[in-house]
């Protein structure tokens, strides 16, 4: 059995996503549960940065094509996006790997705080 990388790591974030689920539940804003998420990282003790722009850049030009915002970059090794809908879709899933890739991180997180579950999928690249 392999380990999975930076396991440690994403057992807490995920404690700290289960406690914000429970205690709110479902049916708020993605924003609410961030805000909740960020307290809890803290509480955990995890290195954390919220929203910062990553530039996207495409094939050989010198200057981005855009810029995107991931909600959460925990302890520069995991990228963690939340949503905040009834059902995960692939397009959900698609987004969160191009963030991975677009920040150049291995490992990813993707939260769904909008069921009446939480539900996650990690993501390694």
């Amino acid at each position: 059995m392999s380990k999975l990388k930076y396991k440690d790591i994403t057992e807490k974030i995920l404690g700290a996503s289960f406690e914000v689920h429970k205690f709110l539940g479902n049916g708020f804003q993605e924003v609410i549960y961030q805000r909740a998420l960020a307290w809890e990282f803290k509480q955990a003790g995890l290195m954390f940065a919220r929203e910062i722009e990553q530039d996207i850049f495409y094939k050989n030009l010198r200057s981005p094509i855009g810029r995107r915002r991931a909600d959460f970059v925990v302890e520069d090794k995991i990228l963690v996006e939340i949503k905040a809908v009834i059902q995960m879709e692939d397009v959900h899933l698609a987004q969160a790997l191009n963030y991975l890739k677009a920040y150049r991180l291995e490992v990813g997180l993707l939260i769904n705080f909008g069921s009446k579950s939480l539900t996650f999928k990690r993501l390694v690249l």
